[in-house]
């Protein structure tokens, strides 16, 4: 690679001369914009995560879209009107009010769910929309709180990466600074919005014809021209999917994520799957009697879960396994730097309240950490400790009174809350990827215990382990988006303290659209929340993980076959020795070689393999776009991935809507092309 290609990740960028001074950064007009593009993405989320357990912030997204709004706006209204001066750092104000707003989607894509599988919440989430809001409101701010004292040190001290800060940066500074940053910003601004238009079109035009324009059935193409056997191959979910937000999404994450997804999909699916049925470990049904050698081994049956289990069933647990064991392999592996990260915010914690003044060794802590943010555009301590004050009085009453849960064991959440933070903080930081889900089961399995230590029954241990592992989830899942926004900021020289309030107002947006699409949703799918359907649009990954780890942690009994259990440990002590090794043996530029536990562990936890096919694809597109076309790939390769992933999920919102409505593709769709003439949308 040329030293071209090489970007600056660390220090920020250097002031154009040539630019106005921005006197007013956080505006009206962009936390408006930023607001109302984070809620697309929060819509979008919710429909991805349902999907595949998977979602996307809402940065690239935000910067080029809100740039394309609030540019013209900027030179075409009067200044009254929201007029005047647009540049990068009011930009950053937008783009970090659109990834606040776009947040906490995964509570409704994972938590929630399982506890309407699980029976332990009311009939539906419309009846029970007003705990579903006041719940996320504990959530929503906690993460916001936690990332004021954790800047300084992730930011300044271990320069860490986080690649989507860096990336929302770069593009921010591409469409504002330079001779050709007008012609720049126009063609991202026109491939971001030709790839939104064609995803959103695709997704709702292929309702009507999902086996011609969306999901391609080769295999079964295959049986019925002949070829008996390779029907097996469609009973194990190997589906072509034209999807354009797992698309873009492996054009966003490399190849090391997606080549390992699909590795574990096929592992669990193609390999391990075949095997356990044909030994008689896990059984499948019959899917159409009419096609010898047509079965469905993707439904979660629970009927005997131990002695007859389905295989996707069987296959959970492994999954689950590997993602606890490599995300704790990874924190234990970079130990150091999470006990300086808690050691040097307690301590600025301590100053605050006068019990030292000096961190460890005598070093005085602003000569450690030079920040080169002006005292005045910094957040306080008195209003980020106000607002996790708050956070945590607000959790505690809702706690108690919607859910009979007792302060103490609130507090205990809160306080596992703030120290998984810092396990997304690092993961985000280092890898792009935040391992909240796992986080969340981590605290479950803590919470388990406290439930078994206090007698609870099954029911309501069940429903503690799970309302505390979503707060561990919402904090480390807001945390991590949060503090990579100010990364961004760093690298601009915005203000900290105007992303922080632009932060705040999309969190408030983020809590009443999560939950409000969530009930969209469940609404018009009610297999999310419901086993009792056999097939349903959503494969829901996360929630089958959640809902296992809920169950297994409050039985008196492992409800875990025998071999499904010693797999999982083998594959367990694999992920950990596979950490250990990236660490220890291998060298820093052949980590991206390293197999990644975690997205082997989703792809035994999903039971489908288009997602992994389709990010497959896409990150290999991406590869060789970079390498041939280097310049090309800059220009659009962000922009197109981020209308793909936006795209799609407003697309599934609509037919969503369209399913209410009762005007559907299942009513009025062409089943072409899906196996048996059966409607496959």
């Amino acid at each position: 690679m040329t030293n071209s290609r090489q970007v600056n990740t660390d220090d920020p960028f250097p002031e154009d001369p040539d630019s106005p001074i921005e006197e007013q950064q956080l505006t009206f007009r962009a936390v408006i914009v930023g607001c109302g593009l984070g809620a697309v993405i929060s819509a979008s989320n919710v429909y991805l995560g349902l999907k595949t357990g998977w979602t996307f912030g809402a940065s690239l997204f935000g910067s080029i879209f809100g740039f394309a709004i609030l540019k013209p706006l900027s030179t075409a209204a009067p200044k009254y009107l929201g007029g005047g001066y647009f540049g990068p750092k009011e930009n950053n104000v937008c783009q970090s009010a659109a990834s606040s707003a776009g947040s906490l989607g995964l509570l409704f894509t994972s938590g929630f769910p399982a506890l309407y599988q699980l029976g332990v919440l009311g009939a539906s989430p419309k009846d029970d929309i007003g705990r579903l809001f006041t719940f996320t409101i504990c959530c929503a701010f906690f993460g916001l709180a936690f990332t004021q004292p954790l800047r300084k040190f992730y930011i300044l001290k271990l320069k860490l990466v986080f690649p989507s800060g860096v990336a929302a940066a770069y593009t921010i500074r591409s469409l504002h600074v330079g001779k050709h940053a007008a012609r720049d910003a126009t063609k991202k601004t026109k491939a971001l919005i030709l790839s939104f238009c064609f995803a959103i079109t695709l997704r709702v035009v292929s309702e009507y014809a999902p086996g011609l324009l969306w999901d391609w059935h080769i295999f079964y193409a295959l049986n019925r021209v002949g070829w008996d056997w390779i029907i097996r191959a469609e009973s194990w979910g190997w589906i072509w999917e034209w999807t354009p937000a797992f698309i873009g999404a492996g054009m966003l994450t490399g190849i090391n994520s997606s080549y390992s997804f699909l590795g574990g999909s096929f592992l669990a699916w193609a390999i391990v799957g075949p095997a356990i049925v044909t030994t008689g470990q896990a059984f499948g049904i019959v899917a159409d009697a009419s096609i010898p050698g047509y079965m469905n081994y993707m439904d979660m049956s629970l009927t005997d879960p131990i002695n007859h289990p389905s295989p996707r069933y069987w296959l959970v647990w492994p999954g689950t396994l590997m993602l606890l064991c490599a995300s704790f392999a990874e924190v234990a592996c970079n130990w150091r730097s999470l006990s300086a990260a808690g050691r040097i915010a307690f301590q600025g914690l301590m100053e605050r309240f006068h019990f030292g003044s000096r961190v460890a060794g005598g070093t005085d802590q602003k000569e450690e950490f030079f920040d080169p943010v002006p005292e005045h555009e910094r957040v306080p301590f008195w209003i980020w400790g106000s607002v996790l004050v708050a956070s945590i009085i607000v959790t505690c009453t809702v706690m108690g009174v919607q859910f009979q849960q007792n302060v103490g064991i609130t507090l205990l959440a809160i306080i596992f809350s703030f120290l998984f933070s810092f396990i997304g903080c690092e993961s985000s930081g280092r890898t792009n990827i935040n391992p909240v889900t796992s986080i969340g089961n981590a605290s479950q399995l803590v919470f388990g215990g406290v439930g078994k230590g206090r007698h609870y029954s099954v029911r309501r241990g069940e429903l503690l382990n799970s309302l505390s592992g979503m707060l561990a989830l919402g904090a480390a899942e807001q945390a991590s988006d949060m503090i990579s926004d100010l990364k961004t900021t760093h690298l601009l020289r915005a203000s900290p303290r105007a992303v922080f309030w632009a932060q705040s107002c999309g969190a408030i947006v983020s809590i009443f659209m999560s939950a409000g699409i969530y009930v969209v949703f469940s609404t018009a799918y009610p297999c999310i929340n419901d086993l009792s359907y056999t097939t349903c649009s959503f494969p829901t990954p996360d929630v089958q993980s959640w809902r296992a780890v809920a169950v297994a942690v409050s039985s008196t009994s492992l409800p875990i076959p025998t071999s499904s259990g010693y797999t999982a440990i083998g594959l367990g002590i694999a992920a950990v020795l596979s950490v250990v090794a990236k660490y220890t043996v291998v060298p820093p530029k052949y980590h991206v070689w390293v197999p990644n536990f975690n997205a082997i562990g989703i792809g035994f936890i999903m039971n489908v393999c288009t997602y992994p096919l389709a990010m497959f694809f896409g990150s290999t597109v991406a590869f060789f776009w970079r390498q041939k076309f280097f310049a090309n790939y800059q220009m659009y390769c962000y922009a197109v991935a981020a209308g793909f992933i936006a795209g799609e999920g407003l697309g599934g919102i609509v037919n969503a809507v369209l399913t209410i409505a009762g005007v559907s593709g299942a009513i009025y769709g062409t089943s072409i092309g899906c196996p048996g003439g059966v409607y496959c949308g």
